[in-house]
């Protein structure tokens, strides 16, 4: 393989939904994402501030992800996780990770890795916010 065959491509992440509109609604409305529709509903693009792109596309026999499909490095975890209760959406909570009264996985050394929660898409996929 050529050593420059990826270096200047504009790469981008995938995952699948089983309902866009429900996507659509939740990642842009209720997130504040930027979203934009694909011709013939082909899927979705969530345009972050970052100039990251994220598509989503549906999958009639969508099953959810088990691991992290999406993470939102976060200022402040607290206040992020206080923003989604107030949107009513439930911080996930995993067996083997000791998390707070409020759902947070706390580092307790820098080793550990940053301070995390997780929550779900309608479509039950995971995604997290991370302090920075």
């Amino acid at each position: 393989m050529k050593d420059n065959l990826f270096k200047n491509v504009q790469a981008f992440s995938s995952f699948s939904v089983d309902d866009l509109q429900k996507a659509k609604q939740f990642y842009g409305d209720t997130l504040g994402l930027s979203v934009h529709e694909e011709d013939n509903e082909m899927g979705l693009t969530l345009e972050l501030e970052s100039g990251i792109r994220v598509f989503i596309y549906p999958k009639k026999n969508h099953t959810p992800a088990t691991f992290t499909v999406l993470n939102f490095p976060v200022p402040d975890i607290d206040e992020a996780a206080d923003a989604l209760a107030e949107l009513g959406i439930a911080l996930e909570r995993y067996e083997g990770f000791h998390q707070d009264e409020k759902g947070i996985a706390r580092s307790t050394a820098t080793s550990d890795g940053p301070d995390v929660a997780w929550f779900k898409d309608p479509a039950g996929n995971v995604l997290s916010i991370l302090e920075e």
